[in-house]
């Protein structure tokens, strides 16, 4: 059961106010969000947070009066980058004593963090979860009251209630649309961080996404766990595909995106939601993590490979040149070369546009990391070569079918080439070109004049009417 967000009262305002500023007239805040787009998402929730309370971002650990670590628990290497990194604060919690060091995110939302830190890292002040965000300003206020560990990782409504969040780009705009995750995934460690799925009002989401294209933001993104299983916990159920469908509606020349979505819930509903819309990319990021069906078992995934390919299929039926993306695990608990093959297979047969792939790794936590394995480190890599060589092959004649073609793409910004400029289509095609930094923010028409394994290039098509912000 969730708890009630505690809101704090003017009188309570008033008083974190006065302390915030009883030494110093201006006071920085160093943020660093670590991890998924959601983790980046909440980061400029919390920068809100921090800024609506009067802090000064700063980019210098030096001249901070606070740090936020907000953490990501996916891999235990991550976990103990942050380790060493709060190892690394002590000094200058040395130098200023007054200095406030909080720990967030899915890392701090782990049974066993809050202890852990507060027992090797005592002088960390502030802790809470992915829940229990909007409950930061109330462990402010504790601090600066005394207490000398403020923690709170409980699961709080409306995690989002009331905050502005401080975006850190000027055309693109994530906006969550749920919490947590029901999957239980072998492998995942999601679950137990974020909490059980929870979706946020329609109302809510829509009217973020009008006041963004208003202000000239040109690509929304939607973000949750399983933007798929989206309104099914609402008093009023929705779809995900009806939410996709009320943010297109809403005017303004913008892009629509997600993620991440999962195979067993992308209905018939939801393909044809994204194949009719003109704002919805043309493009899905679609997890499959493997090619075999003994694997995918074992990864409680809940849908055979058969049922994948039924989606690609309808898909590319539809439309042709339809652009799909996916994540790969390689060398789950005791793959063999036949459970290998079947991944091959289906790169072959899907023809992806690009892979995100991962080496797997044991996770504490999760019902993978007590299965036997007995697949070498070394073969696991070989794998992974052989993998991403096939996809470098397939990707390179994949891309061909843009060349000639007209793209339409927003500029992102400028490329690691001189006199270049980098974009993406409505497919999530990465695209460059020449073109003047003016463009950035801007939609544009190019011609495809070469095409490569990760992206095409191409030339600016002078007669396209731009969409300035």
């Amino acid at each position: 059961m969730e708890l009630q967000n505690n809101v704090l009262s003017p009188e309570e305002q008033e008083l974190l106010h006065r302390a915030i500023f009883s030494q110093k007239q201006t006071v920085r805040a160093f943020v660093h969000s670590y991890g998924c787009q959601l983790n980046v998402s909440d980061g400029e929730r919390i920068r809100g947070i921090l800024e609506s309370l009067g802090y000064t971002m700063t980019s210098s650990w030096d001249d901070a009066d606070l740090i936020l670590l907000n953490t990501c628990a996916v891999r235990e290497s991550a976990e103990d980058r942050v380790y060493g990194i709060l190892g690394n604060i002590k000094q200058y919690k040395r130098k200023n004593p007054d200095l406030i060091v909080v720990l967030c995110g899915c890392m701090a939302s782990e049974e066993h963090t809050a202890s852990y830190v507060k027992r090797h890292y005592p002088y960390v002040n502030i802790v809470f979860g992915t829940g229990s965000l909007n409950r930061f300003p109330a462990l402010l206020l504790e601090h600066f009251q005394g207490t000398k560990f403020a923690c709170d990782t409980g699961e709080y409504d409306g995690v989002y209630d009331g905050i502005a969040p401080s975006r850190e780009h000027p055309f693109k705009a994530a906006v969550p649309i749920m919490f947590g995750c029901n999957n239980f995934c072998t492998y995942c460690i999601v679950p137990y961080v974020r909490g059980r799925e929870r979706s946020r009002k329609p109302q809510q989401i829509l009217e973020e996404v009008r006041q963004l294209v208003q202000s000239g933001y040109r690509e929304i993104m939607l973000l949750g766990q399983n933007v798929n299983s989206y309104g099914k916990d609402l008093e009023t159920p929705v779809s995900f595909a009806w939410l996709l469908r009320q943010v297109e509606a809403i005017p303004g020349d913008f892009v629509i995106r997600f993620l991440s979505s999962h195979p067993k819930d992308a209905t018939k509903e939801l393909l044809d939601t994204i194949l009719d819309s003109k704002k919805i990319g043309h493009h899905l990021h679609l997890p499959v993590q493997c090619g075999s069906d003994a694997v995918l078992k074992r990864m409680n995934r809940h849908y055979t490979i058969a049922q994948y390919l039924e989606i690609v299929e309808y898909l590319r039926r539809r439309d042709p040149g339809f652009s799909l993306t996916t994540d790969l695990i390689v060398g789950f608990p005791d793959e063999t070369e036949a459970d290998f093959q079947g991944t091959l297979d289906l790169i072959r047969r899907v023809q992806y546009d690009n892979l995100y792939t991962f080496i797997y790794s044991k996770r504490r936590g999760t019902k993978a990391a007590e299965m036997e394995d007995h697949t070498p480190p070394e073969e696991k890599k070989k794998r992974m070569e052989r993998l991403l060589s096939l996809q470098r092959e397939i990707a390179s004649a994949h891309y061909q079918r843009f060349l000639g073609k007209n793209m339409r793409v927003l500029v992102e910004g400028e490329s690691k080439r001189k006199g270049y400029l980098m974009g993406k289509d409505n497919a999530f095609i990465i695209a460059e070109f020449p073109g003047d930094p003016s463009l950035i923010g801007q939609f544009v028409t190019i011609t495809v004049t070469e095409t490569h394994n990760w992206a095409v290039e191409g030339v600016l098509v002078q007669e396209e009417t731009t969409c300035r912000k």
